[in-house]
């Protein structure tokens, strides 16, 4: 699986933060965080809040470097250039909620 980022059509979509989901597809914790994930985005409608990115790290270790990943799952806010937050094992959709709490409406 590669990288995939939706194409940028208006300026907006230009400031959205990216938020980098690095998982593993043969890893438990890895699916369960997706589920958590997507619970947390589809509350109050937050799915266009960020740029979501799945990055397989067994496919692109080159990122996970960039990153500096050690462990999966992991999500990784990137707000312009600059990673503005990282979490590494979330165990549930509060954790998550709080992590991205300053970007979610």
């Amino acid at each position: 699986m590669q990288v995939h980022e939706a194409p940028v059509t208006s300026p907006v979509a230009v400031q959205k933060p990216r938020l980098v989901f690095f998982h593993s597809p043969r890893s438990g914790p890895s699916r369960r965080v997706e589920g958590f994930l997507a619970q947390v985005l589809q509350r109050r409608g937050n799915h266009q809040t960020f740029r979501l990115l799945r990055v397989a790290t067994e496919e692109r270790p080159d990122l996970v470097a960039r990153f500096a990943i050690e462990t999966v799952p992991t999500l990784v806010v990137v707000d312009g250039k600059r990673v503005s937050g990282r979490l590494e094992v979330p165990r549930g959709c509060e954790e998550i909620e709080h992590f991205l709490a300053p970007w979610l409406h």
